[in-house]
């Protein structure tokens, strides 16, 4: 029905809010559920019905690239491990990697933008968050630059919509560069991350949680069945205060190349579309950009919760994320 070369475009769907130096409200009923923007200082904070959906951090000393923090399912259960993470409560490893959502690159034209050895330098607000009732989105312009040089420009619209299975982040980057040609290595960490809630975890930590699970559209699960394989859609879910929450990611399919998944028990996984030899499938393999050319990534990302595991119907959350795609 719909191809990797297919027909589908991004719906740029949800919304409600006008950007400025105050809290801006959406012009909508109830009904609507609507999303309004909190301008923060370096951040907008996103929220729908009043309960915290995410915080976009465009500027950080620390990390130095866009990302999401403090991510969470409808009802407001926090999905995201806590940035910075908590000593003692969460574990603290790459605490400067994992914020919470991010799109990241550990070989991008040759320079590490994931372990923040390269920086990606906020530049604008393309777009600025435009209210269209229920509907709206937000874009930016980004830098990658590297020791005075730069690799590329991006270009991201980000879409945030209310969807019967939960709230639905499209997220679409554009990269180009007129001067330069620049290419994306093959590395593990490439591509869309997330981390999720200490809680959520696959592996239990301090022995305090029930453990959650990490599956795919083909019904393999955790890191043992899916690391470095190729799937439609991946999702973390696990248990928070007696509800059923996740993060479930799903590659456009019109995305030049599949991603295969980069899964730990340890609450992380990547959706990768340029792992090869990293993923032991050959030799490397690099991914140019012409000069003047431009090279696009798409996803959506559902944040869901229920009271069981079987609440939210993945297949069927995919199929609307499709149905998304194609309505525009």
């Amino acid at each position: 029905m719909y191809g990797k070369s297919g027909q589908a475009r991004i719906a740029l769907v949800c919304i409600a809010v006008a950007f400025g130096t105050a809290t801006a409200f959406c012009r909508t009923s109830a009904a609507e559920r609507r999303v309004t923007f909190e301008p923060q200082k370096d951040a907008l904070a996103v929220r729908v019905e009043g309960w915290p959906l995410a915080i976009y951090v465009y500027r950080d000393p620390e990390i130095l690239r866009p990302y999401f923090k403090a991510i969470h399912a409808p009802g407001g259960i926090q999905v995201s491990r806590r940035h910075p993470p908590r000593e003692g409560a969460d574990p603290v490893d790459h605490a400067t990697m994992h914020p919470g959502l991010w799109l990241a690159f550990g070989d991008l034209g040759g320079a590490d933008f994931w372990r923040n050895k390269a920086g990606v330098e906020h530049v604008a607000f393309v777009h600025p968050p435009l209210a269209e009732g229920s509907q709206g989105r937000f874009t930016v312009r980004n830098r990658y630059a590297s020791e005075g040089r730069t690799i590329c420009e991006e270009t991201c619209t980000y879409t945030f919509h209310v969807r019967p299975a939960g709230t639905l982040i499209l997220w679409e980057s554009v990269f180009q560069s007129d001067e330069s040609g620049f290419y994306f290595g093959d590395q593990e960490e490439m591509g869309l991350g997330i981390r999720v809630a200490t809680p959520m975890m696959v592996k239990p930590y301090e022995g305090r949680h029930r453990p959650g699970r990490i599956l795919d559209d083909l019904g393999r699960r955790n890191e043992k069945g899916i690391w470095g394989n190729q799937a439609a859609w991946c999702a973390y879910g696990g248990w928070m205060d007696n509800r059923f929450v996740g993060m479930m990611v799903m590659p456009d399919p019109r995305n030049a190349q599949p991603c295969r998944w980069h899964t730990r028990d340890y609450g992380f996984m990547a959706a990768n579309p340029f792992g090869h030899a990293a993923f032991r499938q050959g030799p490397a393999h690099k991914t140019e950009v012409k000069p003047g050319e431009s090279f696009s990534l798409r996803f959506g990302i559902l944040i869901h919760a229920g009271d069981s595991e079987e609440t939210v119907d993945l297949n069927v959350a995919y199929r609307d994320y499709l149905q998304v795609l194609n309505s525009r």
